[in-house]
């Protein structure tokens, strides 16, 4: 569900159930060898056995992934509780369950590796409007702040703007059966206050923007 189309309902329902934070690291060579990992789609399908028994329902997790010094580093913000996935080294895995009081707080550090996009009219051959329309890229600083603080708002927080740090990094292919194709990486971070609790920890459940099957939307927060 995007953050623009989040009903007071859904709000209710997140907020109801516990979250999880887990991090996973995996060695370069591992992933690739052993795990024949491509790309994140890849991560995505791996992190999915971190929750068996659930085959044909809903997917309740985020994830991002970051190259560290030695490893991938994949972090899973869930409303399921995960176990540790056979192809993950045991003392690799580490996860726990964020208390409601994190949520307390008035201001955090964030960061949040986003697909920003818009999405273009397109239209049938009568001239009327498909229903899904084609999204492109945002590229502009302008465009990718005011995207952010439109994120920002629906989410429950304000930016500092003084603190934002836009990082292109940029495109991000993907393989899955009978499609590929890309999408554009960009790293927000800063500082952002708080302007309704419930709103943001619904916003860290469910992410932020398109593409969070591809490892974007994980709202990730440190208190100041």
């Amino acid at each position: 569900m995007s953050m623009n189309t989040l009903t007071p309902s859904a709000v209710a329902g997140v907020d109801a159930s516990t979250l999880h934070l887990t991090q996973i690291l995996v060695d370069y060579e591992d992933a690739v060898r052993l795990l024949r990992i491509r790309d994140t789609y890849d991560w995505h399908q791996r992190v999915w056995q971190a929750f068996g028994g659930r085959d044909g329902q809903t997917r309740d997790f985020l994830i991002r992934v970051d190259r560290k010094e030695e490893a991938f580093r994949v972090l899973i913000v869930s409303r399921s509780t995960p176990s540790k996935p056979d192809w993950c080294p045991t003392d690799c895995f580490g996860s726990k369950a964020i208390p409601d009081d994190f949520f307390a707080r008035e201001h955090y550090r964030f960061s949040v590796l986003a697909n920003p996009t818009r999405k273009m009219r397109v239209t049938n051959p009568d001239g009327s409007r498909k229903k899904n329309g084609q999204r492109v890229p945002l590229t502009s600083r302008e465009d990718l702040v005011a995207w952010m603080q439109r994120k920002a708002e629906a989410g429950g927080f304000s930016i500092n703007p003084d603190s934002l740090r836009i990082v292109p990094r940029g495109r991000e292919y993907f393989h899955k059966a009978g499609a590929h194709g890309t999408h554009t990486a960009v790293d927000f971070s800063g500082e952002l206050t708080v302007n309704n609790p419930v709103q943001l920890r619904a916003t860290v459940a469910l992410g932020i923007g398109s593409a969070k099957a591809f490892g974007f939307g994980l709202l990730a927060l440190s208190p100041l």
